[in-house]
This record gives structure tokens, sequence and C-alpha cells, in this order.
């Protein structure tokens, strides 16, 4: 793989679908139908699918796609392939709230290497660079032109006063007595793949999922923690969260500064 090249397409197309994306939810309505397992989805996610599948497909013809919007695709089983979920975060975006992300990413042998994070409602953009360390653009996101960027890495955190970041719209009371069982600082709420990043850059030290997710929710974001010096394991025994699982669903996971002790439940 040509990692240049590749770090320049999916920056570039996640800055087009960004555009549609907030082209749709700035306009006075939009749609909201509902998928075959009663997840939402709007024109936003199928056009950013569209823009960011024919993009992908064109640089990239002989590498394996999986997309959230195209269930052919949820049928591969190819070891290196890449993966999209072209709208993470729609009931985010239903409500307005702009916690939504485009997320782009490249998987190798079970681990997401590369990434792109963008979070158009909210300004911010997260990827990988060539050599696979992680960076924040801060604008102004010219598609031709890369504007100023901001090495990332995650926190020390004090195991004392951890800093924890938990889903918007999937909280429990399983990831509630799970987050107790550490003295917290401060607790935050955040929507969509945004919660790896704020790990990333260190505004975050913890992120337990103990909830239903797709390898689309999380590749590309694991992909920018990784890049930071982030870690990803499964909520059962710890071991690195893998890719390219039968039916791409991913068991419950921890994201972590990796000087946070670890705890079980």
């Amino acid at each position: 793989m040509d990692f240049e090249k590749l770090t320049a397409v999916m920056r570039r197309l996640s800055l087009e679908a960004g555009d549609r994306i907030m082209e749709i939810y700035d306009s006075p309505d939009f749609e909201v139908r509902s998928k075959s397992d009663d997840s939402p989805v709007t024109a936003a996610d199928e056009a950013a699918d569209a823009i960011i599948s024919a993009g992908l497909r064109a640089a990239f013809p002989d590498v394996a796609l999986v997309t959230e919007e195209q269930s052919k695709t949820h049928g591969e089983t190819a070891s290196t392939f890449l993966i999209v979920d072209p709208l993470d975060g729609t009931k985010e975006f239903i409500k307005r709230r702009g916690d939504f992300t485009v997320n782009i990413a490249y998987v190798v042998d079970g681990a997401p290497i590369r990434g792109v994070v963008y979070a158009p409602a909210k300004g911010r953009m997260f990827y990988t660079q060539a050599d696979g360390t992680t960076v924040e653009e801060l604008g102004p996101f010219d598609k031709d032109t890369v504007g100023e960027v901001e090495a990332i890495s995650v926190s020390r955190p004090d195991n004392n006063a951890l800093l924890v970041v938990a889903s918007k719209s999937h909280r429990d009371q399983a990831t509630d007595d799970y987050i107790d069982l550490y003295m917290v600082k401060d607790m935050k709420s955040a929507g969509s793949s945004l919660k790896f990043c704020l790990i990333a850059t260190g505004e975050a030290d913890l992120y337990p999922r103990l909830g239903r997710t797709m390898e689309w929710d999380t590749a590309a974001g694991h992909a920018v923690l990784n890049g930071a010096g982030g870690r990803v394991v499964r909520f059962d025994n710890h071991q690195p969260l893998q890719y390219g699982k039968d039916g791409f669903a991913n068991p419950f996971f921890i994201a972590y500064s990796p000087d946070v002790d670890l705890l079980t439940s």
C-alpha cells in the first residue's frame, strides 16, 4: 500500500463526504428511515457512502471494501480491507447535536493501521499520517492543501483521578457499574467515534463500551488512537480488539491510555 496516497485519499474523501452531510444537516428537514435492524438511516448516510465508496474503489480497485451502508459488502472475508462508516452517530445527526463523524480505515491482518475521523459539525479532523502517527488537522480543511496539523498523543493519567468518556446515546447501567470501579475525576459524554479521538488527544483517559458495535463503528477511531499511543482491547480478556470477524460485530471493549490500570468487573 502507498500510505502517502492512502492518507491523501482518505482525507479528501472524508472532507467531500462531510460537505455533503452538512448540506443535508443544515437543510430545513430531512427524511429518516429505518434499516432492517431498526437503526436509523438518512439521505446523508447514503450520500456520504456513495462519495467515499466510489472514491476508494477508484483509488484502490484491488483492495476489498466493507461499508456499513452496503450490505453486500458484509460477506467479505479478506484479511486486508478498507472499512467505512460514512456517518457514525446518525442519532446525533438526527437530533442535530453535532457529535457525528465520517470514518474510513484500512485494516491489515486484523489490525486497523490507518484511519481518518472527521467531525464536520465540530470542525475537528484526526488522521494517521503515512508513517502511522496521528495528527489533528486544525483547518481550514482545504481539499487540496493540508492545513496546520498538530501531533497528538494520549495522556499520562492519574489513576486516582481519571477522565472518563462514555457514549451519549448508548449509556447503560453495566457501563456505569464498570466506571464506578475507578477513581474518576471527571466524566463526559460524546457521540460516535469522537470518544476514541478524545483519548488520542489526552482529553480523556478511558472509554469502556459494554454494548453492541460493529467494526465500521470503531476501526477508524481505533486506528487514530493507535497512532497516538493508545490501545483498544476486548472487555472480557483484555486482548487486542481484532477486525475481519465473521459478520463484523465487535465484542464489548475498552479504549484507553496505556498508563490506565485496567480493572476487571
